[in-house]
């Protein structure tokens, strides 16, 4: 039977481990108790560091604890709960390594699946997780954007392009063969295209010639005068 305050820390260590996405393996011989508060610190809300017996933290994982590596809990072991974004929790214990050495990562088990601490290593490269959801809007975004631009055209002269619309159907076009947003931008595209034209100047055009007849009638004019101006006065 174990002590009460073996009891009490299997309980609490339980209640972590049940809450938790997933925990962190460490060595941590060598590190002062100052270190430990700043490493904790740097945690922060992303999860909870622990030092904890070997044997103690295998009873409060229960029969979870059968998949995790041999090496992960041999010897001096504190884990690290992981409560919030796993990539942000590991790096917290990578880039705090870096600077205490005798923080060792040993591995990890995320999602019922065991890391090694080159995986966690490389877990702890990767972007915060916001960083990431706003990568991922921005690459669905794009498309997105295409598309409103071809709805704010249609919306911009609805009568226009369903007459368009109208005439390709007048016309016996295949327009029931596409898509309704494809046929729909397309006549939009040649409404716009037709409005366009009809909105260019006018070419003037050149003035008339006087025509044929026009030309024999001022000769012949011009003629009498010349005959009167000759003719002797009475």
């Amino acid at each position: 039977m174990p002590t009460a305050a073996k009891a009490k820390t299997i309980q609490e260590t339980q209640e972590r481990f049940q809450r938790a996405r997933g925990v962190l393996f460490t060595e941590y011989r060598g590190l002062k108790v100052k270190q430990l508060q700043q490493l904790r610190k740097a945690l922060g809300e992303t999860g909870e560091f622990q030092v904890v017996k070997n044997t103690l933290f295998r009873l409060a994982a229960g029969d979870t604890a059968e998949q995790f590596e041999s090496e992960m809990t041999n010897g001096p072991t504190a884990v690290a709960f992981v409560y919030q974004d796993e990539a942000a929790c590991a790096k917290a214990l990578v880039d705090f390594s870096k600077t205490n050495p005798h923080l060792v990562i040993k591995g990890a088990y995320l999602d019922g699946k065991s890391l090694s601490a080159s995986q966690v290593d490389t877990l702890g490269k990767l972007p915060p997780r916001e960083v990431l959801i706003a990568q991922l809007i921005g690459t669905i975004a794009a498309p997105l954007t295409q598309l409103v631009g071809v709805v704010e055209a249609l919306y911009a002269d609805p009568i226009r392009v369903i007459g368009a619309v109208a005439e390709k159907v007048a016309e016996g076009s295949p327009i029931e063969a596409k898509s309704a947003a494809e046929a729909a931008t397309e006549a939009a595209t040649e409404a716009q295209s037709t409005e366009a034209t009809a909105e260019e100047p006018a070419q003037e055009l050149p003035a008339e010639a006087p025509t044929e007849g026009a030309t024999d009638a001022t000769e012949v004019e011009t003629h009498a005068e010349e005959i009167a101006e000759e003719a002797p006065e009475a």
